[in-house]
């Protein structure tokens, strides 16, 4: 017989912490800098497009918090520069990886830095961890493979070109990375 007694939800893990970067769950004063990521044009460029207003309503009030979604932080002076976002029922059903940065933080190797301490992390549970992007997304394609993913598919999803990017679980990433710290953030 199952017992009734309720569990207690699961401690958000805590942040990572890599050289330059703390990757923490969203808090409320990071709304606005996520909220442009959803609005700006050249973030949005391979997304879609700018979210609608009702749309970005709804995705305020369910941010903070949510599990999976990590306000990318530079450690040396707080300033939020993205969001990186590990979702375990992503492609597929497979563990994805995600992640937007804000046009000012791009091409100084901040969202190469998060992502791989992200996936890392995840490939401590999980076997693989996929990641979809547009074809034409040239810059992400390059981060992707950069983290050491592989593209491992194309097909058209959205009106668009897309493809899929995975890496497996090494012997080397059950240990951990050495570069990478969980740990408190100040």
């Amino acid at each position: 017989m199952a017992s009734s007694v309720p569990t207690a939800p699961a401690a958000p893990p805590p942040p990572l912490i890599t050289e330059r970067l703390v990757l923490r769950p969203v808090r409320t004063r990071d709304v606005p800098a996520v909220t442009r990521l959803w609005t700006d044009e050249e973030v949005r460029r391979h997304l879609g497009g700018p979210v609608t207003e009702a749309v970005i309503r709804i995705r305020q009030r369910r941010i903070v918090g949510a599990p999976g979604c990590l306000a990318v932080e530079r450690a040396a002076d707080g300033v939020v520069l993205g969001l990186v976002t590990v979702a375990p029922e992503g492609h597929g059903g497979e563990t994805e990886v995600s992640y937007q940065f804000l046009p000012e933080h791009w091409g100084r190797g901040y969202a190469r830095e998060a992502v791989a301490a992200a996936v890392e992390r995840a490939l401590r549970e999980v076997p693989a961890v996929v990641a979809v992007t547009q074809e034409a997304n040239a810059r992400s394609r390059r981060l992707l493979t950069a983290v050491g993913m592989t593209h491992v598919a194309s097909f058209v999803e959205w009106d668009a070109h897309q493809v899929l990017y995975r890496r497996e679980r090494t012997s080397s990433d059950s240990r951990g990375p050495t570069r990478l710290r969980s740990g408190r953030a100040s």
